[in-house]
């Protein structure tokens, strides 16, 4: 692995076709991932200037929940995916969040296993969690 580290930044209005077409490379985007592009707070990892992936995240309870987490294929295996779920966990802690959650098929064995590499927990179905320090 060659760790590379990307510049995060919240999402910009032109973020959104170029988010979806990476989608697309990967996993097949759809209708839901333009929602979620729409609605959810994003944000975006740059290397060298162009999109290398993006996390979205929403509020749910006590909880910021990490609906979408993807990463380049191009970049997979430089620890953006990593930063991605740190600044997501620094949101949720600057929110007052008790939990970080992300919706995870356990069916996606990779997905699970970076998720719980990182120590979250099964919290429900296809839910893993991590409980955040307090302020």
């Amino acid at each position: 692995m060659t760790y590379r580290k990307a510049d995060i930044r919240p999402f910009q209005t032109g973020d959104e076709a170029i988010l979806f077409g990476l989608a697309s490379l990967d996993r097949g985007a759809d209708v839901r991932t333009l929602a979620v592009l729409e609605r959810e707070t994003v944000f975006v990892a740059e290397i060298e200037g162009e999109p290398a992936g993006y996390v979205a995240v929403q509020r749910a309870d006590v909880a910021v929940r990490v609906d979408q987490l993807f990463v380049s294929p191009e970049h997979e295996a430089e620890g953006v995916g990593r930063q991605l779920l740190e600044h997501a966990e620094g949101y949720a802690i600057s929110e007052g969040a008790l939990t970080l959650q992300v919706v995870v098929s356990h069916a996606d064995r990779r997905a699970t296993d970076f998720y719980r590499s990182r120590g979250f927990v099964p919290a429900g179905e296809d839910l893993l969690e991590i409980v955040l320090p307090r302020l």
